[in-house]
């Protein structure tokens, strides 16, 4: 990884402070000396996200991201080192220095991001000329879409040619390879020749834009009967479809702290023109727990308006189950008198859409809604399958919630409330064993897969590297008394090797061990695995005589690696291991 001066970190550091930088994605409260929320890149309920303002680090026990304010940078907007660290620059109005270092992959990623800019104009000029005349018709009169929308949205048209794109890009010097990475060309091989024509021919182009208004990729509809009706940009260096959402860029201003979530980006695209700026949409997969985790930053309520029919359905019911490990309130539409929300509002107009917007159900309604529609409660057989199929929604209810939802169900079949509620009983027996079964499932998996560091090496000795690794962080004075006792060699894990070696390296040289360097050094995970062994690790007495005790059991436990069978100790056993002479 390319290395930055340290005099640019460290006013870089100066000028960022962690906790107001992370409190712009993350709602947090103060818990004495540290902070806490709901961790972004996960879902939960409970804030298990912790800020260290003393050291300018942060960790989530829940899935344990952790790091310094650059490799939060890095994993909330999905960028590498360095870019990372010129997001930070800007946002501290401070210019990145000239050093001399490889970011061959940051050049990459901004030359990929220009071309995608320059493409999108070719395709808006494309629409407004004389060849776009058909397309410009299928936005304005078959989608209904003015000219100012199709401006703000930045549509276009590809031509219906091979290499339109492909020469005019030729003509501002991209290079063949540099518009196939970007997913614009296709190529294939004819007598050992290559040869490369475009992605996007006769459609009508959608810009994907994200949160910095990048544009990162696109999304073509076909203007004739051929196949495939869609195509959108794979995966690239500045694109993955599952982390992104169409039109966020616009929603996040819209002042309202909800979220209407369509399938496709035609309806948000018509939702926009209505006045409803705060529609989004996935990009051509089914919903991402990624996805999740960006609609929760930007709002409290979520609004699913997915299509009216069988495929519509079922991506509700994943939705719902996606946004049910949120604190999130979450509501569904129901579509009357149309199949989406751009039909609905072509028929009817925009104040019947926001008519159903405000009498959108909640996620029980929704459920008990949904079975309720499979049977014919007029006939007794009805009403019994009916009640089975309730009691499971009932059943994963707090008490006061299932209470008032039992008694509709009850009033809707005319059955006692007594019988449906031993029919949930049975229900809340039946969905704890199948908790169980699954939990048993997983720890098998678990138990089978072995640890990160590697099965055979002793839990007792990855314990003590990482007592010895935060003792080394909290009391960097200790590198002296370490060198003749010990060397990264004596280390079992890949991890502790290299973080021994580098931290133990830069203390030598009389450098910082602070998170904000050493994230030069680790990727996001490593760094979330400092951060937890310097945040969240078993208490350290402090003393020097427990880094010793760490020692001899780490050089036991490399003698005896092939015999230890690596089973779980508590910290208890450690210490009165440690406490033997």
């Amino acid at each position: 990884m390319p290395r930055i001066r340290e005099e640019f970190l460290n006013t870089l550091r100066d000028r960022l402070d962690i906790e107001e930088f992370i409190s712009g994605y993350v709602h947090l409260k103060r818990a004495g000396r540290l902070s806490k929320g709901l961790c972004p890149f996960h879902s939960e309920k409970t804030p298990s996200f912790t800020v260290y303002p003393e050291n300018q680090s942060y960790y989530c026990f829940g899935c344990g991201k952790g790091g310094d304010i650059i490799t939060f940078t890095r994993d909330i907007e999905n960028l590498d080192y360095l870019d990372a660290v010129r997001f930070l620059a800007d946002r501290a109005g401070l210019n990145m220095p000239d050093d001399d270092y490889d970011d061959t992959l940051s050049k990459k990623r901004k030359r990929m991001l220009e071309l995608n800019k320059e493409a999108a104009r070719f395709f808006y000029k494309e629409l407004m000329s004389e060849k776009g005349a058909g397309c410009l018709k299928y936005w304005t009169e078959d989608r209904g879409l003015t000219l100012q929308t199709i401006k703000h949205f930045g549509l276009g048209y590809a031509p219906d040619d091979w290499h339109a794109l492909h020469y005019y890009m030729h003509g501002l010097h991209y290079s063949d390879q540099e518009l196939y990475e970007a997913n614009l060309l296709r190529r294939s091989e004819k007598n050992g020749k290559i040869y490369y024509y475009d992605n996007f021919r006769n459609r009508a182009m959608v810009p994907i834009i994200d949160l910095r208004g990048n544009v990162i990729a696109f999304g073509g509809r076909v203007l004739d009967d051929s196949r495939p009706k869609y195509v959108n940009t794979s995966d690239t260096l500045v694109y993955k479809k599952s982390s992104a959402l169409f039109a966020l860029n616009f929603a996040k201003g819209s002042g309202t702290d909800q979220l209407i979530l369509c399938e496709g980006y035609l309806d948000v695209i018509t939702l926009h023109q209505a006045g409803f700026t705060n529609a989004v949409a996935g990009l051509g997969t089914a919903l991402t727990d990624e996805q999740v985790r960006l609609i929760s930053r930007y709002c409290k309520e979520v609004v699913l308006a997915y299509d009216n029919d069988d495929a519509g359905r079922t991506a509700t019911h994943r939705a719902l189950e996606k946004f049910d490990k949120t604190d999130l309130t979450v509501r569904s539409l129901t579509m009357s008198g149309g199949k989406d929300p751009d039909e609905i509002i072509k028929t009817f107009g925009a104040e019947r859409f926001r008519s159903m917007l405000d009498g959108a159900s909640n996620e029980t309604e929704y459920r008990l809604n949904e079975q309720r529609m499979r049977f014919d409660l007029a006939t007794d057989d009805g009403k019994v399958r009916y009640i089975e199929a309730a009691s499971f929604v009932l059943a994963a209810l707090a008490p006061a919630e299932r209470y008032v939802y039992t008694s509709r169900v009850a009033e809707e079949t005319g059955v006692a409330r007594e019988a449906i509620d031993e029919q949930i009983a049975r229900a809340v027996k039946r969905q704890r064993r199948r908790r169980e079964r699954a939990d048993f499932t997983e720890l098998n998996r678990s138990l089978g897969n072995g640890s990160a560091s590697g099965s055979r090496i002793p839990a007792k000795a990855i314990r003590a590297e990482e007592t010895i690794l935060a003792s080394l962080l909290r009391s960097p004075d200790y590198v002296k008394r370490l060198e003749p006792l010990l060397s990264d060699s004596d280390f079992l894990t890949d991890f502790g090797r290299k973080a021994y070696g580098i931290i133990a390296g830069r203390l030598g040289e009389g450098k910082s061990v602070e998170p904000y360097v050493l994230s030069q050094y680790f990727d996001p995970e490593e760094m979330g695995t400092l951060a937890r062994i310097q945040n969240a690790g078993a208490p350290l007495s402090g003393t020097f005589q427990e880094v010793e005790d760490c020692i001899r059991v780490l050089k036991q436990a490399g003698e005896e690696a092939s015999a230890q069978s690596g089973g779980e100790i508590s910290d208890e056993e450690l210490r009165e291991l440690f406490s033997k002479k």
